[in-house]
């Protein structure tokens, strides 16, 4: 009787980390959208929400606290549980990259974007794709698929270095673009850092299913040549 409920408890807490995922998602692109259009009202809006999403972290790290503290779970189940606990943390702070591109949109004011929106809104496009899919496969145990998501990063990667590489272009050219170029900056590093956590869903995935902790992008830790230090 005891195993049943604990199940349940289980799948119930996996069920709302995916309504979690999802407001975070939701928030991302709201975000850059109102960022598109120079929406303020829209901005403010997604800022204040940001407290929904941390209540709701909150809620499902209390009722997963008080599942490890009762309902005895066995060594797979607490690293299900304790996979949870580090989930919500991880899609709480990448609502506040949202909240931080919805400021970004409040601090710019009248002022218009510098250039068009392309390359950003793919980032969101991705990147949202990618937390989608992460945390489908950790509520699935879907190993295979968390280990082939971070390879997804490297197209994140690469947008954001086009962006930064056009806007320090915009910069050098003419210093009074400095300020536009750095909220879009700003906003592009904000994308990519969600990204970047998408891998840790991945990696706990794994961390369910084998009771080991793997790291599954270890690029930006490789020492080329070019970072060798001069002699």
């Amino acid at each position: 009787m005891l195993r049943k409920a604990l199940e349940t408890k289980i799948q119930a807490l996996k069920d709302e980390i995916l309504v979690l995922g999802s407001m975070v998602e939701q928030a991302m692109r709201d975000a850059i959208d109102a960022l598109k259009r120079r929406d303020i009202a829209a901005a403010h809006r997604i800022y204040r929400d940001d407290a929904k999403i941390n209540a709701k972290r909150f809620e499902i790290e209390n009722e997963t606290l008080i599942a490890i503290a009762t309902q005895q779970p066995m060594a797979h189940d607490l690293r299900v549980l304790a996979s949870i606990l580090e989930i919500a943390g991880e899609l709480e702070r990448m609502g506040d990259y949202a909240k931080g591109v919805a400021k970004i949109n409040i601090l710019m004011g009248d002022q218009p974007l510098l250039k068009p929106l392309i390359d950003l809104p793919r980032m969101v496009e991705i990147t949202t794709s990618m937390l989608h899919r992460a945390l489908v496969a950790f509520v699935e145990g879907d190993v295979e698929t968390a280990r082939a998501i971070p390879q997804e990063d490297d197209t994140i990667d690469a947008l954001y270095n086009q962006i930064y590489r056009e806007l320090i272009t915009f910069m050098i050219q003419d210093p009074r673009t400095i300020d536009r170029a750095n909220y879009l900056l700003w906003t592009a590093h904000n994308v990519e850092r969600m990204a970047d956590r998408v891998t840790n869903i991945c990696e706990r995935t794994l961390f369910v299913a084998t009771g080991e902790m793997v790291e599954l992008d270890t690029a930006d830790d490789e020492l080329t040549a070019d970072d060798a230090p001069a002699k």
